[in-house]
């Protein structure tokens, strides 16, 4: 049946602001182009969406022909206001944005594993409540959250795990408590961090692919057909508990300690580079000990001393112990990522074995400190142990991609309410 002319409109409406956000200003003559709508169906969506208070003329084309200069459209960025929170066990991150995702604020602030809860949820709550002033915000319209553990599919809140810090359920209570105006999202971190590189980075090719999470611990998201698959009890890619050989036990169902955390999580890496004369040297810093490890040994190996450098600078530092040369240095090195990418294939592997997802891509800090030195031994290894055909990607936006996937989140959730017809 053909439309109705209220859904044609609104259908034509959401057509032209979805063309803004992508490609930013346009003139009324690069819409029509753009939609294949006519000039005077162009000119009364521009009437009303100004009119709605969505659009504005934010300059002119500039174009050098007779006449006066074309008018360029541009969304009102400021018509709503977004925050986005990485919720780790040590700490939180926080940014706010426009409506179109432009940063205005960020700051980060650790937590220590002392601080009680009333005491730990208050810091977090006042860091947002901060940077939201430095952004200039009045109010915000919609916060997305990403924090480890299940979220619950009945009614979307962050369930009770153990293991985890007990602020982390009550942050999320406060922020909605504090900011009654807003809306709260709260998502598991490695499927905001999945969506961040199907949107913006190394997946943005794939309609289906598995993100294998790698920082302080593991985890995975999946992505089936380009949607993210949560599970019965969202619980999909709690691969931290996925029982493997080359551990000294089993994982319990409160405990992943003998599963393939055991094998891929930051503490396990640090000491294997250990058991391979690599020294490590502890630092502050919020970003796991291993991405620094793993960094610095792709740059002995490589001999490329930008490895290493971003999440992974400043974590720690990585020397070879035993008979001195850069040559000795490297085949420690060479042979520890090696090990290393023993033992993330197993995990890997095993995921393909379920899933044929065809790519998989090593997400995490230390998945983006190992680069393709460490994806490329992993997909050798997964190759060699499968028969389904399987690319490795390291990650390209690395732990920034939670953060990230938290603010499309809170975007892609502000502007389909703002730019739902009004009789919707």
């Amino acid at each position: 049946m053909p439309a109705s002319p209220s859904t044609a409109r609104a259908i034509n409406d959401r057509l032209a602001l979805r063309l803004l956000q992508q490609q930013g200003s346009l003139t009324a003559g690069q819409l029509k182009q753009l939609t294949g709508l006519s000039r005077p169906t162009v000119a009364d969506l521009v009437e009303r969406l100004t009119d709605a208070g969505l659009i504005a003329v934010v300059g002119e084309a500039g174009e050098q022909r007779r006449g006066p200069n074309a008018k360029l459209y541009g969304i009102v960025a400021d018509r709503a206001h977004l925050a986005a929170l990485d919720v780790r066990t040590e700490g939180v991150s926080v940014i706010v944005s426009d409506l179109v995702g432009t940063v205005l604020a960020e700051a980060s602030a650790p937590i220590g594993g002392d601080a009680g809860t009333g005491p730990a949820v208050e810091q977090a709550v006042a860091l947002v409540e901060r940077v939201v002033k430095e952004a200039g915000a009045d109010r915000l319209h919609t916060v997305g959250i990403g924090a480890p553990g299940l979220i619950d599919p009945a009614n979307g809140e962050l369930r009770d795990s153990t293991g985890l810090p007990e602020w982390h359920r009550s942050l999320v209570a406060a922020l909605q408590e504090r900011l009654p105006e807003a809306r709260v999202i709260v998502e598991n971190e490695t499927n905001l961090a999945a969506l961040a590189e199907q949107r913006d980075g190394v997946a943005a090719d794939r309609d289906t692919f598995v993100l294998l999470w790698l920082g302080h611990g593991t985890g995975a998201a999946v992505v089936l057909d380009g949607a993210l698959r949560r599970g019965a009890s969202g619980g999909t890619g709690e691969i931290g508990f996925l029982p493997v050989p080359g551990t000294t036990g089993l994982p319990s169902a409160v405990d992943c300690e003998g599963g393939f955390h055991s094998l891929a999580g930051s503490a396990a890496i640090v000491e294997l580079a250990r058991s391979f004369g690599l020294l490590v040297e502890d630092a502050a810093a919020p970003e796991p000990l291993a991405a620094g490890v793993v960094g610095k040994a792709v740059a002995l190996v490589t001999g490329n001393t930008e490895a290493g450098v971003g999440t992974a600078a400043g974590v720690g530092t990585v020397t070879a112990d035993g008979p001195p040369g850069p040559e000795a240095q490297a085949a420690s090195a060479d042979r520890f990522l090696d090990t290393l990418a023993d033992h993330l294939a197993v995990g890997a592997a095993s995921v393909v074995a379920i899933l044929d997802p065809g790519c998989v891509v090593l997400g995490g800090e230390v998945g983006q400190a190992g680069g393709e030195a460490l994806a490329t031994r992993v997909e050798e290894r997964v190759r060699r142990m499968s028969p389904l055909a399987t690319v490795v990607r390291p990650s390209g936006l690395g732990g920034a991609a939670v953060l990230r996937g938290a603010l499309l989140t809170a975007r892609d959730a502000a502007q389909n309410e703002l730019f739902a017809p009004p009789d919707r």
